[in-house]
């Protein structure tokens, strides 16, 4: 079931898939990657990310980006360019709606101060932790483990991944050895997260006060984008404006990709996904002009958003109270609930100290900006 005749042949089909770690019967009514999506919805740690922060924390206001809101942005923009490309559109939102479920709370802060602790216990990666939550960490199903996912899906989840790293983990780790690409569905979402990400925190950039028109007028795609719109509608109220400009930087990008993405598909001519992995370079990305204009934009963000000093004050903060759990739960693993606690004896049985470490990062991992804040509170806020 699925419809997949209208699917391009070097797109991900369904009944080719490289198949689950744990074989499953087939769906009925549904392909394998409607089911690895509705498998994602329905997961624990997607609902978390309702709570956990994309650059403003919850208590920030509530009409911020958050990782859940990103996500479904994300697979609204790579559904969307997958529908034109005749690429699997359910593969494409599974491995949007997934990308992010490992992230820490208080958004790269919190991962950066988790990798720091972790470091001499093997680090930490968001990315690498979101496959880990599929493959491991949600507890849902009598038969296994995790999701259970596709192959397709678990991959393009895995967007980078260390040579070391990649030895331990199988299937899905054998491209970063080989050096070879992973499915169009999966460089799309890449491409389709910086689309939104860019975008959406101008957005709430501007909303926020930390970023204004002027400066961001001096960023060619914005300039060109509001420029237009004053001039069709001089009087458009300021929240519209930032709207409508905003929509029209989005176009331009998706309207790039999707050129620039057919020229070089066309180029490589694959005719399987077989071909696209061995193709030797990305074929989903922007134009060389598109490419500098979005990088460009990038740059202005980190450098006037991401590392303004409310910003920074919000990010000290949250870096504290990571490092701080992280200390009280590694000392005295108690403090943790009781099935955690026992994953870390376990763990630290087979792998010593690391792996009571890794257990620890994984609950750490999976709280909420607010969660983390009381757990904080708990343990911890007394020592302040």
């Amino acid at each position: 079931m699925g419809g997949t005749a209208r699917l391009a042949a070097y797109a991900a089909h369904s009944e080719q898939s490289r198949g689950r770690r744990y074989p499953e019967p087939s769906p009925t009514y549904r392909n394998e990657f409607d089911r690895d999506r509705d498998r994602i919805i329905h997961s624990t740690a997607f609902r978390r990310l309702m709570y956990k922060t994309q650059v403003f924390v919850y208590d920030e206001g509530d009409h911020y980006r958050t990782r859940l809101t990103h996500s479904l942005e994300v697979a609204q923009v790579a559904r969307s360019v997958a529908r034109v490309l005749s690429l699997s559109e359910p593969l494409t939102e599974a491995i949007a709606l997934a990308h992010d479920l490992g992230h820490t709370p208080f958004g790269h802060a919190g991962q950066e101060a988790l990798n720091a602790v972790m470091a001499p216990f093997g680090g930490f990666e968001h990315n690498l932790q979101s496959l880990r939550v599929v493959d491991l960490l949600e507890e849902r199903y009598a038969d296994f483990p995790g999701l259970n996912l596709t192959f397709e899906a678990r991959e393009g989840i895995l967007k980078h991944c260390s040579l070391k790293n990649a030895r331990e983990l199988g299937d899905v780790g054998q491209r970063f050895i080989e050096r070879t690409q992973p499915s169009l569905e999966a460089q799309l979402v890449d491409v389709a997260d910086l689309i939104a990400y860019n975008n959406h925190d101008v957005d709430d950039g501007l909303r926020s006060g930390l970023i204004t028109l002027d400066e961001l007028r001096g960023i060619s795609l914005f300039h060109e984008h509001s420029g237009t719109v004053l001039k069709a509608h001089p009087d458009l109220p300021l929240r519209r404006l930032i709207h409508e400009t905003v929509r029209r930087m989005m176009n331009a990008l998706i309207t790039d990709l999707i050129a620039e993405s057919r020229r070089r598909i066309a180029d490589a001519a694959p005719g399987s996904i077989d071909d696209v992995r061995t193709a030797g370079k990305v074929l989903i990305g922007f134009s060389p002009d598109m490419e500098q204009r979005s990088t460009e934009l990038h740059r202005f963000l980190r450098k006037c958003l991401y590392e303004h000093a409310r910003v920074k004050e919000m990010t000290d903060s949250a870096a504290r109270m990571v490092q701080g759990l992280f200390k009280a739960y590694f000392e005295d693993i108690s403090c943790m609930p009781a099935e955690f606690t026992a994953r870390a004896e376990q763990e630290e049985k087979g792998k010593g100290p690391s792996g009571r470490a890794r257990i620890v990062a994984d609950y750490i991992a999976g709280m909420t900006d607010r969660f983390a804040t009381r757990e904080y509170q708990r343990h911890l806020a007394a020592q302040d």
